[in-house]
């Protein structure tokens, strides 16, 4: 409520139609969406290292403009695209690595992919990966996990098959950026996953009066929507919006999903443990798929079947490697 006064104070005093938001605050995605749909703005952009942790981003920029004399341009897009700004592989480099590691690698492309149940994603260029207090400002769609989101028992299964963590922790989705408003309410894009909004009212599932009278993980496992894996008990989830200039396959993907189900959107989330760093090289990724419950690894222009692979053996428990968050 005081994030939506501030808003509403600012507007008037500048008479601006657009809002842009940065600072550790801006990272409450609930207190975003409320400004998105209920403030004066008509757009709102939120700063994805809006922390702390832009503050090297900050000192850059600062560099670039203020002391190397580079003009400022405005543009109408996302000019930070995606914020793809970590190591890139090429599909020959990805090759070797795991072959190295001892994968089997049958060459089947992404595009011709509809599988998406506990598939790992891995990119050629990996996110950006800023936290702050836990949260992690920034897109999925360079190393992600991905689910089926009309699957009632999709959110347990990743949180204790791939995360191994309390079954109850929500998911966010991926949604195409042109079918975004035919599923939740929202006439925005969210690249960044920084903006929550209500699943449309008639994708909703009233609940009964016995479905009422449960308390807590009862209650709370009681489907919202067609939609199960990413509604939250209040009908909201937290979005991340996809398209083609900015995220290529992940969008081809999602749109091949779309086209053969009919459901614009796949369960979002990072790929990693519950405790350790979002992977960031073809290692990690593949560590990660055969450590865990993972049917698929799409990694560069491959996809491995978890069937095809070799025992995966090292010695102790790597679940102790990093302390639990």
């Amino acid at each position: 409520m005081a994030m939506l006064k501030l808003a509403k104070h600012v507007q008037e005093v500048t008479g601006q139609e657009n809002l842009c938001l940065a600072g550790g605050v801006a990272l409450n995605c609930v207190a975003n969406g409320r400004i998105l749909r209920e403030g004066p703005f008509k757009r709102v952009w939120i700063q994805p290292a809006a922390g702390d942790a832009g503050g090297a981003l900050g000192a850059a920029l600062a560099v670039h403009y203020r002391y190397k004399g580079h003009p400022r341009t405005v543009r109408k897009e996302d000019a930070m695209k995606g914020s793809l700004l970590g190591p890139s592989y090429t599909d020959e480099e990805i090759e070797a690595e795991l072959k190295r590691l001892g994968a089997v690698l049958p060459r089947w492309t992404v595009n011709n992919s509809s599988k998406v149940s506990l598939t790992g994603w891995f990119r050629k260029n990996c996110r950006l990966v800023l936290r702050s207090n836990g949260v992690q400002p920034a897109g999925l769609a360079g190393a992600a996990l991905s689910g089926t989101p009309r699957s009632r028992n999709m959110q347990s299964v990743m949180n204790l098959k791939i995360k191994y963590r309390e079954n109850s922790r929500p998911f966010a989705p991926s949604v195409l950026e042109e079918e975004c408003s035919k599923v939740f309410e929202i006439a925005s894009d969210s690249p960044y996953m920084l903006l929550v909004a209500p699943v449309q009212k008639n994708r909703r599932i009233a609940m009964t009066e016995e479905q009422e009278k449960l308390f807590g993980i009862d209650k709370l496992n009681v489907p919202r929507s067609d939609i199960p894996a990413i509604t939250h008990i209040d009908y909201s989830a937290r979005i991340q919006t996809v398209n083609q200039q900015r995220n290529g396959l992940y969008h081809d993907m999602i749109r091949a999903f779309y086209e053969k189900t009919g459901c614009p959107l796949v369960v979002n989330t990072s790929f990693n443990v519950r405790g350790e760093p979002i992977v960031e090289s073809p290692t990690d990724a593949y560590r990660c798929f055969m450590r865990t419950e993972m049917d698929c690894l799409a990694i560069g222009s491959f996809i491995l079947d978890k069937n095809d692979q070799p025992e995966w053996k090292e010695e102790g428990d790597w679940r102790k490697e990093f302390e639990l968050d």
